[in-house]
């Protein structure tokens, strides 16, 4: 009898240890989201995904596009915030600032790296990708594949019976698709983080999408909806009859002379994870911010049509201005894809979690980019923008 149950037990330990090994990857893949923005390891997660998750290499330009460099700006050491006085310094380490970088008049004059990042060295974007597929999303609109107001349904029949259905294009890249959501990334039992770990666990990322549902009626309330932006991924593709990494290499990564190699996190059917999977260096991130800064021209080639900047960086419906919070999940105005501060200066920014930016100031002809692994991010949530804000609001004053 004694034998018997030993051998059953080996047998089962057996088949345990068989299951493992074909499914390691999976099974790293969990372990890694589960602890992914542990203190003790997200700077080093954030410098080198393409360990943790499969990506898409996105190759660097052929004539690499190399920024005038004047590095004489000296970064100020204070400033304030809702009566509180912050010191540069302090921040940035509070924030664990990896890349801080300033152009101002197409000229670098600040660059600087911390916490082992090279400049070569991608780094996670989180949501500042959103911006990219935006401008994406703009050059095939320049091209006439589809009007504002078209039905995302009209080219993703397979959207059809979900939230998404019959929902206009614009008011998916304003975020206002009326689909229920909950972001909430400190809410372990949130959509964002239901998300996360079935992306982990290897759920394709359209079957995720068509599990959402209509909470309000389109185009009328701004709901910060990642998946929306998920939703114009599948879009580019479509119209594109590409890939988003071939789209984007051949539209945006070439012409405009990116440096560096990129890459986009992918699910386990090949789909770019573009709701904020891009993987690029710093010098190469700023590139998207004097795009935007010079109307969508950069080193002489129109990239995206003015009219397309104009549009993403401007709210033209009530819900979509700043402080309309009761129409609104936040006190930020929104464009497309696109933030618009709340003292709105005719500056505008692109944020992913845990403090990414890239900061446009149009009147002082600057851009600022951050690259952070905050892993205070989960408590302090929203006050982290508005304090960056108003850090880079005190940067442009001293031009």
């Amino acid at each position: 009898m004694l034998k018997t149950i030993f051998k059953v037990l080996g047998i089962l330990l057996l088949l345990l240890v068989l299951y493992a090994a074909y499914n390691f990857k999976l099974i790293k893949r969990v372990a890694n989201a589960i602890t992914l923005f542990d203190e003790e390891v997200i700077v080093q997660n954030f410098q080198n995904m393409a360990d943790i998750v499969d990506v898409k290499t996105i190759a660097p330009s052929a004539i690499p596009y190399q920024w005038t460099q004047q590095i004489d700006y000296q970064l100020i050491d204070t400033f304030s915030f809702q009566d509180s006085l912050f010191r540069v310094s302090e921040y940035f380490d509070h924030t664990n600032t990896e890349g801080f970088m300033v152009i101002h008049k197409d000229t670098v004059v600040f660059e600087q790296y911390y916490r082992d990042l090279q400049p070569d060295e991608t780094h996670i974007s989180w949501s500042v990708a959103k911006s990219f597929v935006a401008t994406m999303i703009g050059i095939l609109h320049d091209e006439g594949k589809f009007q504002l107001m078209d039905p995302i349904t009209k080219y993703l029949p397979e959207l059809k019976g979900t939230g998404y259905d019959g929902v206009a294009i614009k008011h998916i890249l304003q975020m206002s698709s009326g689909v229920g959501y909950n972001e909430d990334y400190g809410d372990f039992n949130s959509d964002i983080n239901r998300f996360g770990r079935a992306f982990a666990a290897g759920s394709p990322l359209i079957d995720f999408t068509k599990s959402l549902e209509r909470a309000r009626e389109p185009g009328t309330f701004c709901h910060y909806v990642s998946i929306d932006t998920q939703v114009l991924g599948f879009l580019i593709k479509k119209l594109s009859g590409k890939t988003v990494t071939e789209f984007m290499t051949e539209r945006i990564w070439e012409p405009m002379g990116m440096e560096h190699t990129g890459e986009w996190i992918v699910d386990n059917t090949g789909m770019e994870m573009v709701l904020g999977g891009l993987n690029a260096t710093l010098r190469d991130y700023a590139k998207l911010g004097v795009l935007y800064l010079n109307d969508g021209e950069f080193n002489g080639k129109q990239i995206v049509s003015k009219e397309w900047v104009k549009m993403a960086t401007t709210p033209d419906a009530p819900h979509l201005m700043p402080d309309q919070t009761e129409l609104s999940t936040h006190h930020h105005g929104y464009g497309f894809q696109w933030w618009i501060p709340q003292i709105d200066e005719g500056d505008f920014f692109a944020v992913g979690i845990y403090n990414q930016f890239v900061y446009v100031q149009p009147s002082k002809d600057l851009v600022i980019v951050k690259l952070s692994a905050n892993h205070h991010f989960k408590k302090q949530k929203q006050i982290t923008k508005d304090i960056h804000l108003a850090m880079f609001k005190a940067f442009a004053k001293s031009f």
